[in-house]
């Protein structure tokens, strides 16, 4: 979909900080962070929502998610939690319906809606936390 940013980001037709790629995925750090780490798990192939039918990517889907473990520890962020919960509901903070997960963490966290339209994080919390968010 060439309209997509992220099948863009996907293909090299955008410039992003591609912290790691393979055939089925591509993490990223985020370009209006959270946190000082957060980052995007992105699948390769377009699905717009956990709303689709995704009962032939099983697979992707826990590649994804164990992507997303990986990159937390290879960015200092130790014990995630994970919370579940498809950000694609058409509503008007979505900026990009293709799913993805973010992995935030290297501060004291709350839920991602709580705090994603916020800014900018202000001072480094001493508290490693994290969050990975679908």
């Amino acid at each position: 979909m060439s309209e997509c940013l992220f099948c863009r980001v996907a293909a090299h037709e955008l410039p992003a900080r591609i912290l790691y790629e393979d055939e089925q995925c591509v993490a990223f750090q985020d370009i209006h962070p959270q946190a000082p780490a957060h980052l995007l798990v992105i699948p390769r192939k377009h699905i717009i929502s956990l709303n689709d039918d995704l009962g032939n990517d099983k697979e992707l889907l826990g590649h994804l998610l164990t992507i997303a473990s990986r990159m937390a520890k290879e960015q200092g962020v130790t014990a995630p939690d994970i919370e579940s919960s498809s950000t694609q509901t058409g509503k008007p903070a979505n900026r990009c319906f293709h799913l993805h997960v973010h992995v935030l963490g290297g501060r004291m966290l709350g839920g991602l809606q709580d705090n994603y339209w916020e800014g900018p994080w202000q001072r480094k919390n001493p508290y490693k936390s994290s969050l990975i968010s679908i």
